[in-house]
Order: structure tokens, then sequence, then C-alpha cells
């Protein structure tokens, strides 16, 4: 069911959300995180993702995004294609003490969509943005940054490592992004 943020112009710039099933706190585990971080570098430097800004929080990812190639509907399926898959194998096979938990629950939410098989690991929605003022980028820019201080994860948004916050102060962010024109 459309909930009005689609991606109607496929060359746009746009602010994404990628929340997990049930708000499940999958990214509590570096190697999930890393699965994330990896699948970001693999569409990158392979599928034409122009990744501008991210954070990874516990249970969503935001992320300032578009594509090369005018295909960012497609690139958007692909990366949460991707990342669930790797994340649900390493569930399944890695010790998660959350193991059975967070698997009924992503079994249970694949039972309320026909197109999905076993498990849904994200929601259906991205919740897509267009970004089509300097001012209206730079707010959404600052929220993707200030998401874990407000969360009360760490007091300076450069201190979050999985964030591009690190990457616009020159403090080494663990992936390489497309810097945005911050004036």
């Amino acid at each position: 069911m459309p909930t009005g943020y689609q991606i109607y112009r496929q060359d746009g710039l746009y602010y994404l959300t990628f929340q997990v099933i049930d708000w499940v706190d999958i990214f509590t585990r570096q190697l999930y995180r890393d699965i994330v971080i990896e699948s970001f570098r693999y569409c990158r430097n392979n599928k034409g993702m122009r990744l501008w800004a991210y954070v990874i929080m516990s249970n969503h990812v935001h992320v300032i995004m578009s594509a090369k190639s005018g295909n960012l509907s497609d690139l958007i399926r692909d990366f949460k294609r991707h990342t669930a898959s790797h994340i649900l194998r390493s569930i399944d096979r890695k010790t998660e003490s959350r193991r059975d938990w967070m698997l009924k629950r992503f079994e249970f939410a694949a039972m309320r969509h026909k197109r999905n098989s076993q498990y849904q690991f994200w929601t259906q929605e991205n919740h897509a943005i267009e970004l089509e003022s300097h001012n209206f980028t730079m707010q959404k820019l600052a929220y993707i940054h200030e998401n874990p201080v407000r969360a009360g994860l760490v007091d300076h948004a450069d201190d979050w490592l999985y964030s591009s916050q690190r990457n616009y102060v020159d403090k080494g962010g663990l992936l390489e992004i497309d810097l945005l024109d911050l004036f």
C-alpha cells in the first residue's frame, strides 16, 4: 500500500530510512553493522550508488543516496535484498543469543506479504523524500548525523563510528562516501 513516500525521479537525490521489521535491534552487534557497511561499499564500487550520508542505528539506517544510472529503486531493492540475505544467514550460523526470537519475528512478518519467502528483514517502505533544495538537504544531513546524539549513544556526532559524520570532519570514516557541498 503506497504511503506517499515514493521515488518519482530515479535520478534524484533522496533521504531514505531502511527500517528493520518490528524495530528489532539487530545492529547492536558489530557483525551486522559491518554487513551493511560492506554492502554500501560494494554498491558504490560496482552498482553506481552515490552515498552522500549514512548512519546505522540499532534498528534502522538513514541515508542520503542517489544513483549514477538513474535506477535508484533497483539499487535500493538490490541493497536491501543482499543485506537481508547475508544478515539472516549470519543469524542462522553464528552464536546469536536472540536467534530464535528474531527469526520468528522475521518469519511472522513474511507471512503478511505474499511476495516474501521465508523471512522478511526490512520493512517494505523506505520513507523516500526527495531533496530538492540545499537548505532541506543540509537539514536532513544534520538529522542523520545527530541521530546517535539524540539517542544518547554519544556526546558528539563524530564519535559515532557507523556514520558519515566522520567523513565530513576528516576523522576517517569506515567507508568512502560522496561528499555533499556544504556551502
